[in-house]
């Protein structure tokens, strides 16, 4: 699909000199960090040096006084405690976090993962039922919760007490719970409004441990497990996440726990140490490794069986016991690439013969024998292929379930809401959402639906785009340059990887098809330098006559390291090329 290529705006000169001058880095290095935000020496050194100390205080966030209280008066009296968390990536890593550090405090504390296919997403009656059933009476509710109402008032009318810890978007009432834990509440003070539920729960163990003088480093012994959930749920890296993320990541580098140990073991990440479990690997983990080696394979236990084995896993102690439980997690996590690819190919067929769907601004798709746990990743997939608002359906119960993924500007969240009196439950963000209904209101479903999507994007022309942060001549990539631009990782979404562009480069005769449609080449720029730099094009096979021909063309790119057989050397991964025959 043809790619737009949109060029950030020129910030502040002014305040580019400033930096450019105070930091002494070159021109780029100053726009990159201007355009983040940052314009002052002092916001440089938190950026470029993220401490632990800038994190909020966590009785900052409204009802943490009170949800602290309540665990307190919990264990004071002996009672029992069931940590409650949704089945994906953040939802497990929070109900690890939060059981773990209880348990360490507090005998009596148990956890509970829904059943995506018998309790269905958030809180549950049947999980509810458990609690009572043996004997629980606080509940903590981890990345859901924050709509559940009706079950929220159920767990109140059986003497239950309610802790909500969440991070979505709250509803136009508030659950009736003892304690609300939600930084997007309107009414709540809280400075930093993206943490993950993942970090929520961390809050709240900070809070705990602050109020009773226990050691921090018990608390910031689980920050690995935080990086995680803030690169699996796609949250900005911006703010506390940044500070989060980068203190996981490099406790994960320096020490991972067992769970995570195991897991990076089954995905081959480790292949220089000939498959040896104990670690250290030949290049740093990043964000990026978190969220393609180890999110899929902690959520593919919530997708094919259920979520409460991923948190079996994320509690081992040993590296034995989670070596078991690690491989029964990539077997999941394989079972479900198979069943993804299947209804993947299946939904694309659909699309090439339903004219309905050619023509429509949204993009669709039932069938009931797809599996649950995969519809997610399929409506990623539909979004990348065609580029519009999708949602997945299939048949859970009576019920069908759907999964929504949105493009660049389009707030999918909104769009769901304003169906809402067809719905059965739904919730989510605004590139991210699920949703369900009675089968007789699909059909409505769909054209209201799609007359949102026209409404709201009229004018509009669905393609996607390329932000490139700077246009670069090849020879200005210098070792000096490259370890300034390695600090301002970790990477994600309000921290993008900086994209750049170079102009009227040629291969150097290296180019070649390599793989599944990707191009290896080494790339220089005549005019300018001789110097070739190596390059990969990854599924852009489409490319290679022209490329080969040694024609000039233009590039957009991340400039990273490539690792292979143990030896580290510059790359540039290209995004995207463009020249008159391409």
């Amino acid at each position: 699909m043809q790619k737009q290529w949109k060029h950030k705006t020129t910030p502040n000169l002014e305040a580019v000199q400033t930096i450019q001058d105070t930091l002494n880095v070159d021109a780029t290095i100053a726009k990159l960090l201007v355009q983040r935000g940052i314009q002052t020496f002092d916001e440089a050194r938190d950026f470029f040096r993220p401490q632990l100390e800038h994190l909020h205080d966590p009785f900052l966030m409204k009802d943490m006084h009170k949800a602290v209280e309540r665990i307190e008066k919990a264990i004071q009296n002996g009672e029992k405690i069931l940590v409650f968390g949704d089945y994906d990536v953040d939802g497990t890593t929070a109900v690890a976090v939060v059981f773990s550090f209880l348990k360490r405090i507090h005998p009596h504390v148990g956890y509970y993962i829904p059943d995506r296919y018998t309790d269905g997403y958030g809180v549950s009656l049947r999980g509810i039922d458990f609690a009572k059933e043996n004997g629980f009476t606080l509940i903590i509710s981890l990345d859901c919760g924050i709509k559940a109402n009706s079950q929220i008032d159920y767990s109140n009318s059986l003497g239950i007490d309610f802790i909500v810890g969440d991070h979505h978007r709250p509803g136009d009432e508030i659950p009736n719970a003892l304690a609300v834990l939600d930084p997007k509440q309107s009414d709540c003070p809280y400075p930093y409004k993206e943490l993950s539920g993942c970090g929520v729960g961390f809050k709240l163990i900070q809070a705990y441990a602050q109020k009773n003088n226990i050691d921090e480093k018990e608390v910031f012994d689980f920050l690995d497990l935080v990086a995680v959930s803030i690169a699996s749920d796609i949250v900005p890296l911006t703010g506390e996440n940044r500070v989060l993320s980068y203190y996981g990541l490099k406790q994960l580098n320096e020490k991972p726990r067992p769970a995570l140990e195991a897991i990076l073991k089954y995905s081959n990440y480790n292949k220089s140490n000939k498959g040896k479990a104990e670690l250290y690997f030949s290049r740093e983990l990043t964000l990026t490794d978190l969220v393609f080696l180890i999110g899929p394979r902690i959520n593919a236990a919530g997708r094919m069986e259920n979520g409460k084995y991923a948190v079996r896993l994320l509690l081992s102690e040993n590296i034995a016991e989670a070596d078991e439980m690690g491989k029964k997690i990539n077997d999941y996590n394989t079972e479900r690439k198979s069943l993804d690819t299947q209804a993947t190919k299946e939904a694309l067929e659909e699309f090439d013969i339903n004219d309905d769907l050619k023509n429509s601004k949204s993009t669709i798709v039932y069938n009931p024998d797809w599996h649950k746990g995969v519809i997610g990743i399929v409506a990623s997939r539909l979004t990348e292929h065609y580029y519009r608002p999708t949602i997945v359906f299939t048949k859970s119960g009576d019920f069908l379930t759907g999964s929504a993924r949105s493009v660049k500007d389009f707030d999918i969240y909104d769009a769901i809401e304003a169906c809402n009196d067809l719905l059965e439950h739904w919730g989510g963000h605004k590139y991210a959402a699920g949703l369900s209904l009675k089968p007789e209101n699909f059909a409505e479903f769909r054209e209201r639906f799609e007359y949102i999507v026209t409404e709201t994007l009229q004018g509009k022309e669905l393609v996607p785009e390329i932000e490139i942060d700077e246009e670069l001549v090849l020879q200005d990539i210098t070792p000096k340059f490259i370890r300034i631009l390695k600090q301002f990782a970790p990477f994600g979404p309000g921290n993008a990887n900086p994209v750049f562009s170079s102009k009227q480069v040629k291969d150097s005769g290296q180019a070649r098809v390599v793989g599944s449609n990707h191009i290896k080449m080494a790339v220089y720029q005549p005019e300018k330098s001789s110097f070739p730099i190596e390059a990969i094009a990854f599924h852009q096979g489409g490319h290679y006559l022209t490329i080969n021909s040694g024609k000039k063309f233009d590039i957009c790119y991340h400039i990273e390291e490539n690792d292979w057989n143990g030896k580290c050397s510059l790359q540039l991964n290209v995004k995207d090329i463009k020249s008159d025959n391409c």
